[in-house]
């Protein structure tokens, strides 16, 4: 697991933030094809994610039209309504513009 190494800001994140189900119906492998599906959309950066109770995952944009064209994306408009239906009790989706950023690493 990596930290998402993006471009000078300005720049976007979508913050997915979600609480799961019980049910499995193939999440694990799902969740992976969208990280992979989502790495070849033009304006993509990056991705951040974490699960335990609540999952939080954070992707990094170019601009507001990449992140519309990504939530538009057809096998990608399958997976949310598969969330929808079977993955998620709740979830949110906050997009913000990035600013400011600042990384630290011990060498």
């Amino acid at each position: 697991m990596m930290i998402a190494s993006t471009p000078a800001p300005p720049y976007y994140a979508v913050i997915f933030t979600s609480i799961r189900t019980e049910e499995d119906k193939d999440y694990d492998k799902i969740s992976t094809r969208m990280v992979e599906l989502a790495k070849k959309q033009s304006g993509y950066l990056g991705v951040e994610s974490a699960r335990n109770a609540m999952g939080i995952t954070v992707s990094y944009w170019k601009d507001l039209e990449s992140i519309k064209l990504w939530k538009q994306q057809a096998e990608h408009a399958i997976a949310q309504e598969m969330g929808r239906e079977y993955f998620y009790t709740t979830y949110k989706t906050s997009i913000c513009i990035v600013e400011k950023d600042y990384i630290f690493e011990k060498k």
